[in-house]
């Protein structure tokens, strides 16, 4: 790094996959040199990096570029300025009218394109793609350095596929994202191996519709989810797998078995159910019912009865009734969550739902969500108690908080601290639970140093 090196700070919004993205960013912009920074005010580039799925998604990104504007004004510097992810897709050349402060709009197809685009802008084009057709987006980024990934530390995401072809009529992700596309398998093996010789312990593969992958695979055919990962797990130096978000639609018997037959691939599902009530999946769009996905769950805890599920509400949606809400409240209760995330219905621009009649009043939405949340804290804390006693293994990633601590991950995903003097972070230790706080863990090593593992454990708990 030279001192005068120009220096890259990227917020990003929303889902896991924009926090991949944003590593795609910097890695695209390392050879011309940009390193990242952690404060807007020192930045030579800034780039918002958009989620459009929260309420009010644009202009909470028009409000962050009001308060780059005045930043700009009170320090007199005069920083690049870029609109990327998925607002940036469906706003387009709208960003550049309503915000003279932005100097190019980039959408989630284009980001290999990056460097280009910013010569373009220091030309004063403004330039805006949002060109879904982008062939082989993720060959032509650029590969991150070792150091970069060692820097990122020892947990990592990779994105194995994109976009989503169901149409959930809340939903703007086909609009924003595209259709469904696939990564080849060869490409995410190789992405993983070097992810992996550079300390990286443990993957977590990301799409839309994640286990809609069907990538094609060295020997020409086509992979699903559940070959890709049995690949993956032959990796040397790998000790975990996870993957999300799923949809019920697609979680077939090769998905399932792969929970029972993977000791790499971690006892946790995040499976969306979006709502209880056979009514309102079917005016979502969902294409199941709700016996269909308890059904479901049924299969999947067959073959791996130490699984922490997790799942996706959406209430308030329109035409929701006080009988529907109980439905929904009454899946929870049966599909019995380790944890869930947990929304009110707002309308999408675009998309079916918001133009749909019977909109839920705010109030009652807020006393259904509040419902909602307290029976989901109540089951992310009775399942957390349901550990203490038990040993677990924990992949260290992070000093703890406290002097001599060290603070992991339980294979449930949940944050636990421990004291294991002779560990490091990206070693799995074998810990029992001693106890249980707010939203995390505590544990102690189960036998000693011998229970300190340097390579990837052969099971969990």
């Amino acid at each position: 790094m030279t001192a005068n090196a120009p220096k890259l700070f990227v917020k990003s919004y929303g889902c896991q996959m924009n926090v991949y993205d944003a590593e795609r960013m910097a890695d695209a912009l390392a050879p011309e040199g940009y390193v990242e920074t952690q404060s807007a005010e020192d930045a030579d580039l800034i780039i918002l990096n958009t989620c459009h799925i929260r309420e009010k998604a644009a202009e909470k990104v028009y409000s962050e570029l009001g308060r780059i504007r005045k930043m700009k004004q009170e320090t007199g510097r005069a920083p690049k300025v870029a609109v990327a992810g998925c607002v940036a897709q469906a706003e387009g050349a709208e960003i550049l009218k309503r915000a003279p402060v932005v100097d190019l709009v980039i959408g989630p197809q284009s980001y290999q394109r990056l460097p280009e685009l910013l010569r373009e802008a220091a030309e004063g084009r403004r330039p805006v793609d949002t060109d879904f057709a982008v062939e082989d987006k993720f060959e032509r980024l650029a590969k991150p350095s070792p150091k970069a990934i060692a820097s990122r530390g020892v947990t990592a995401f990779v994105t194995v596929q994109e976009g989503c072809d169901k149409f959930c009529t809340f939903c703007v992700v086909p609009y924003t994202r595209g259709a469904e596309s696939s990564r080849p398998a060869a490409q995410l093996i190789a992405e993983t191996e070097r992810l992996v010789a550079a300390g990286v312990r443990e993957v977590t593969l990301l799409g839309q519709n994640v286990d809609a992958y069907h990538g094609e695979g060295p020997d020409g055919r086509t992979w699903s989810l559940a070959r890709l990962m049995r690949a993956l797990s032959e990796i040397e130096g790998l000790a975990r797998l996870r993957y999300t978000t799923s949809h019920p639609r697609d979680m077939d018997d090769e998905l399932i078995a792969a929970h029972r037959d993977l000791p790499k691939l971690m006892p946790y599902l995040h499976l969306p159910v979006q709502s209880g009530s056979d009514r309102i999946l079917a005016a979502m769009n969902r294409k199941h019912t709700a016996d269909e996905y308890l059904g479901l769950i049924d299969r999947i805890r067959a073959a791996q009865p130490d699984l922490a599920l997790w799942g996706d509400f959406i209430v308030g949606f329109p035409g929701e009734t006080d009988a529907d809400f109980e439905d929904t409240l009454a899946i929870a209760r049966d599909a019995a969550y380790a944890s869930a995330f947990t929304f009110k219905y707002s309308p999408r621009p675009g998309t079916p739902a918001a133009d749909m009649g019977g909109q839920v009043p705010e109030a009652v939405k807020d006393e259904r969500l509040q419902r909602l949340q307290r029976l989901i804290s109540d089951q992310q804390a009775a399942f957390a108690r349901s550990l203490v006693g038990r040993e677990i293994d924990v992949l260290l990633d992070r000093p703890g908080r406290h002097p001599g601590q060290l603070a992991g991950r339980s294979p449930y995903l949940q944050p636990v601290q421990i004291t294991a003097p002779g560990a490091a972070v990206g070693d799995v230790i074998r810990a029992v639970v001693t106890d249980t706080g707010a939203n995390s863990l505590f544990a102690a090593p189960a036998g000693g140093a011998r229970d300190i593992l340097h390579e990837p454990a052969e099971a969990t708990a």
